[in-house]
């Protein structure tokens, strides 16, 4: 039994933030059926090297990036563009709880698939929209895509070294806004879904990359809204603690540098680093004694640090300060995160069934229910693998009418 038994989500979201949303939905056991374009399918499917290799040693057409965002979903391909797409479109809908696009503005109302059109066939359906700016205000008619968002919503401002070391904009490693517009999506529609069953109503979530990525900045927005302060972007360290970042430490045994990350939280975990690092009377110091106070100092005690974090390895530092319970860690590479022991602990790496490799290896969902766990059980579909299934199973059509539409490729 998952949690979402019994939900059906009609999903015409294609690269990251619609379908992050609706692979959490599955993985809760919600049936996503993801509607793909004929002979294409989500833009992602392309978006590689690297490609799947399958076990006959031939590389598919099926990119890692789509393969990371769709498990537990069924794959059914409708041309919307066409008005035999449309109205295949609305029959589903009839039979789905939740329907996810994030087409540009006005491109449903033009294919007659916006909101007034769709819940007019089903009053209870919960509707949810992505798009980069929202359905109104002056950017609206726009393309978002996550590099920009995270420019224009401020994440690149405080991203990236100082401006005085030689620094300026970075963007974060993977696409974050997206990531976390798809989540936020999530928590709206599983809401929606509650009042739906306590009220028979649906409702239009209307979701923006930019609205998310604001509401991201979190203690950094709080600091301008309260203070007027506008932060920049300080590298490694933290706005607000100190000392909170890296630390170049000895290097490593083949000679190249290495580095820690520390991370002071409280006045009692500065003495214990302190006591570690052979220099307890820096706890003592009137300059140092508080958070607020090495905040305020931190232009004196980083480089007073440095010299200190540099007499030791990383492995002699690691050890020393978990042992005295000073919050800390190394800098690993996607192999050392994979092999790490309490990752390997936590199963966040799902073994697959899938139809080009009978071991397919993904990231697992990090959700964990003790009493209705995630679902396993479908790996990333093939473009268009479910369609006749979905048909005959929602629709009712049999063979000859499946031919029919993928004759006139509708399907």
């Amino acid at each position: 039994m998952n949690s979402l038994d019994g939900i059906r989500v009609l999903d015409l979201s294609r690269v990251l933030a619609g379908p992050w949303c609706t692979q959490t939905l599955a993985d809760l056991g919600a049936d996503v059926i993801k509607i793909e374009r004929p002979g294409s399918g989500d833009d992602t499917r392309g978006w590689g090297p690297p490609f799947l290799v399958g076990d006959d040693g031939a590389e598919s057409r099926e990119a890692a990036y789509y393969l990371g965002a769709n498990r537990n979903k069924r794959s059914l391909t409708c041309d919307i563009a066409q008005p035999a797409g449309q109205q295949l479109i609305r029959e589903l809908v009839r039979h789905c709880d939740v329907f996810i696009e994030n087409f540009k503005v006005g491109d449903m109302a033009r294919y007659g698939l916006d909101h007034a059109a769709l819940s007019a066939l089903n009053p209870k359906l919960v509707y949810c929209s992505l798009t980069g700016f929202g359905q109104t205000g002056p950017y609206a008619p726009r393309a978002g895509y996550d590099y920009i968002i995270q420019g224009m919503g401020g994440l690149m401002s405080v991203t990236g070294e100082r401006d005085d070391l030689g620094g300026g904009p970075q963007k974060v490693g993977v696409a974050v806004a997206d990531l976390f517009t798809g989540m936020y999506a999530t928590v709206g529609i599983l809401a929606a879904l509650r009042h739906a069953e306590r009220t028979g109503e649906g409702q239009h979530i209307d979701m923006a990359l930019l609205d998310t990525q604001v509401a991201m900045l979190a203690n950094l927005g709080a600091n301008h809204l309260v203070a007027g302060t506008v932060p920049g972007r300080m590298g490694n360290a933290h706005q607000n603690i100190v000392p909170y970042q890296v630390f170049e430490v000895a290097p490593a045994a083949d000679g190249s540098k290495d580095f820690i990350i520390l991370a002071v939280g409280n006045d009692g975990q500065f003495a214990k680093f302190c006591a570690v690092a052979g220099r307890p009377e820096l706890a003592a110091d009137p300059r140092y004694a508080s958070n607020r106070l090495r905040v305020t100092h931190r232009a004196e005690l980083v480089p007073l640090l440095e010299p200190i974090l540099k007499s030791r390895p990383k492995a002699d530092w690691l050890a020393a300060l978990e042992a005295a319970g000073v919050p800390c860690g190394a800098i690993n590479r996607l192999d050392e995160v994979f092999a790490d022991p309490q990752v390997q602990a936590r199963a966040m790496v799902d073994h697959w069934a899938h139809p080009l490799k009978q071991d397919l290896r993904l990231v697992a969902s990090p959700l964990k229910l003790g009493r209705t766990p995630v679902r396993t059980e479908r790996p990333p579909p093939l473009l268009g693998q479910h369609t006749d299934e979905v048909l005959a199973e929602l629709l009712g059509w049999d063979a000859a009418r499946i031919a029919a539409a993928r004759a006139r490729q509708v399907i």
